[in-house]
């Protein structure tokens, strides 16, 4: 059966940055609904469209087909007072954007009494590797497409 759209896609895939630095292993099985539903990264979907159970290949993914490009305007810095105790460099927390949707900050810096906020994807701007191997393709049921994602084994469970 050929990966097409409202098909369940179970496969395993090695994820790295393009300098060969290792981000995700991927040893167990993922299942995703195929079709447009945002379960995995656009440039995936497209490139295992049309393929069949036991494809394998490398994946070269530029920002645009996977995390997106950075965002400057997603750096910002709130005052130190404002900002949650226990919460360090490195550490990220939810907020709200300027357009008043939700969103993970990451702490970049605290300098001062200044701490520095970067609402981009920790991995928007790369460009990305991923070694996957399509282990099954199988039809969504009703219920799955229903739901907009992959049910059962290597799925979403309710």
């Amino acid at each position: 059966m050929k990966i097409t759209k409202d098909t369940v896609v179970t496969l395993t895939f090695r994820a790295s940055d393009a300098q060969g630095k290792l981000l995700d292993e991927g040893k167990e099985p993922r299942s995703y609904l195929h079709g447009g539903y945002g379960n995995t990264l656009l440039g995936i979907e497209k490139a295992l469209e049309g393929q069949e159970k036991g494809f394998a290949g490398t994946l070269v993914l530029p920002p645009e087909d996977a995390f997106g490009p950075r965002d400057e305007t997603l750096v910002t810095t709130i005052p130190k007072r404002d900002f949650p105790p226990g919460v360090k460099v490195g550490g990220q927390m939810q907020g709200t954007n300027e357009q008043g949707q939700e969103q993970v900050f990451t702490v970049m810096k605290i300098k001062g009494d200044t701490v520095h906020l970067d609402g981009n994807h920790p991995l928007a701007g790369q460009t990305l590797r991923f070694a996957v191997k399509v282990l099954d393709v199988q039809p969504a049921s009703a219920e799955e497409i229903a739901h907009g994602h992959a049910h059962g084994a290597h799925g979403h469970h309710h």
